[in-house]
């Protein structure tokens, strides 16, 4: 994605969240809301396009266009900026902690005074919000919950954004002349779920050359500290990146020093110690004579250890490394086992490309089958009604694409579990997606009949993005995991891994003891748009580091295996 779209994006939401806390039209804000989302999933960079160029874009009107093409004229969107000026200070900040929305930030302002997110947490610790109106006995813990959401979000980023400034760096350095290798390491090369810094490799005989090329990236504000072995920038963006550069022959103790996480390589380390051996990201030496013994491979210097290579996602120190001395690491997932998408949207509800043009992507990504699956009538937002539903089926049914189309939806799982429609209109899609959209504080015994419920429906097979977490805009749900995992394994229901950078759900550290309990699994896009169905590397990563095969992820298996598991016992 080009940094443009991502920037401008980026504003077209914070225009339609000021309309919204200014009392401006809803309809307006939530036409800014999907413009932003399309330029975010437009495929191309919208930096060269003109007005008529832009306007192609779905969602995108001439005002819009308008203000894009100011913004990228003059580095400025007056009429965003005259919003801004009539926000008190700090209230849009307060927005962003979860469960905070625009009416009570601004009451929070203007009775309390609170202009910060760290005016915010005084005032709770105070018990200033004791009392409040529209604040009941436990908002101060909710609000403060939140806090701590906001707070991990602000200081870390997701994985895509980390992504892109890593591809882009390795790209301008392996370029350069000299060098020999260069990748991206540590926690983006783990997958995990947010990145606190982004770590780049290279190998050259001489590393100034390297240094300058990666100071003189377009991408650096500024430069933390510079030397021989390691150069550390920040980007604009504020996302801090090293470039440790190598020998050679150094690269793959390097590479594997610089990947594990710290309890990983403590462990190795020790495995090491007990041999006699002394291991650094120099490589793996013999501690009487001081002799190297293997450096060159990660391959070698895990052999050396007695130990089976590890796969960058499962170095975390949860038992992987016992498992490779075992010769035990399990064949894991990987993104070319995927043989189809079980979830995604077009723009007849909230996503903003066709059903066409979402369908030819997924046969220009090599899929066998692929599933549409748009929001059922309960999210009102979204004004899908049965004739609407009914028509896209024909649609679907009379499209010749070239690969095994699936007419489902995704449901929306009620406060009492229950789903949208009544079983003989579910019988006629071809899979169900049910998925939490609201009540999100149900008391934990509560939210956990809600989603049993769901998941002994028997048209119903795939709980969507599990937890409803958006990675640093809002926590989990509260639910006994263990009795939902026990249910899914029960009625034959799968979960889904959620690909989308934002969510990242089911989330790994739940991705195991679901898959011990019998689950099975879908990993899916969730897209909203063409660019959206390439994040499926990102669910991949996450299974990974839940160590799933593709035995255990139903969107591996041939479309009659599958076929199977839909049905659900009928």
């Amino acid at each position: 994605m080009a940094w443009l779209n991502e920037e401008v994006a980026g504003l077209l939401r914070e225009y339609a969240e000021l309309t919204q806390i200014t009392g401006g039209d809803v309809f307006r804000a939530r036409n800014y809301e999907k413009a932003a989302r399309s330029v975010r999933g437009w495929g191309d960079d919208i930096g060269p396009l003109d007005g008529k160029a832009l306007r192609a874009i779905p969602g995108v009107g001439a005002s819009i266009a308008a203000k894009i093409a100011e913004y990228r004229d003059t580095g400025r969107i007056r009429a965003l900026e005259e919003l801004r000026a009539q926000i008190p200070p700090g209230v849009l900040e307060l927005t962003r902690v979860p469960g905070l929305g625009p009416k009570r930030a601004l009451q929070l302002n203007r009775e309390l005074g609170v202009e910060s997110v760290d005016d915010l947490a005084g005032a709770i610790t105070a018990g200033r919000l004791d009392g409040l109106a529209g604040f009941g006995a436990k908002s101060g813990e909710r609000i403060a919950s939140g806090i701590e959401v906001y707070r991990q979000g602000r200081e870390r980023v997701l994985p895509d954004v980390a992504m892109r400034t890593a591809t882009a760096m390795v790209a301008a350095l392996s370029a350069v002349p000299g060098c020999q290798r260069c990748a991206y390491a540590g926690s983006l090369r783990r997958m995990r779920e947010t990145i606190g810094d982004v770590d780049i490799l290279a190998a050259a005989p001489d590393s100034a050359p390297l240094m300058a090329a990666f100071i003189a990236q377009p991408e650096v504000a500024s430069v933390i500290a510079t030397g021989p072995t390691k150069t550390s920038i920040r980007t604009a963006a504020g996302l801090q990146v090293d470039l440790r550069v190598v020998q050679l022959d150094a690269w793959g103790a390097a590479l594997q020093y610089f990947t594990g996480s710290t309890a990983h390589n403590v462990a190795v380390r020790q495995i090491a110690i007990r041999k006699k051996l002394r291991l650094s990201e120099y490589g793996l030496f013999e501690v009487e004579t001081g002799e190297l013994i293997v450096s060159r491979t990660e391959e070698e210097v895990y052999a050396r250890l007695g130990l089976a290579w590890i796969p960058p996602p499962m170095r975390e120190d949860h038992g992987e490394i016992e498992a490779a001395a075992r010769g035990e690491i399990p064949r894991l997932v990987r993104q070319n086992d995927l043989k189809g998408d079980l979830h995604t949207h077009t723009d007849l509800t909230d996503g903003v490309a066709s059903l066409e043009d979402m369908v030819a992507a997924a046969v220009r990504r090599g899929y066998e089958y692929y599933a549409i699956t748009d929001h059922a009538p309960n999210l009102v937002m979204q004004r899908m009604t049965d004739e609407k539903m009914l028509a896209q089926r024909d649609r679907v049914r009379a499209l010749d694409a070239g690969l095994e189309l699936l007419h489902g939806t995704e449901l929306n799982i009620g406060p009492d579990g229950s789903v949208d429609w009544d079983a003989d209109f579910l019988a006629g899609f071809d899979l169900c997606v049910a998925s939490v959209h609201s009540h999100f504080d149900q008391p934990r015994a509560e939210m956990t009949r809600r989603f049993i419920a769901a998941c002994e429906n028997p048209r119903v097979n795939i709980i969507g993005h599990p937890t409803t977490r958006r990675i640093g805009r809002r926590p989990p749900v509260d639910v006994d995991f263990g009795e939902l995992f026990r249910a899914c394994a029960r009625t034959g229901t799968a979960l889904e891994v959620n690909a989308s950078p934002q969510r990242l759900d089911l989330p790994s550290d739940h991705i195991r003891a679901a898959r011990d309990a019998g689950v099975r699994f879908a990993i899916d896009s969730d897209a909203h748009s063409v660019a959206d169905l390439g994040n499926m590397p990102y669910g991949v990563g996450t299974a990974q580091r839940g160590w799933l095969t593709p035995d255990h992820v139903i969107n591996t298996w041939p479309l009659g295996k599958l076929r199977a598991f839909l049905a659900k016992g009928r």
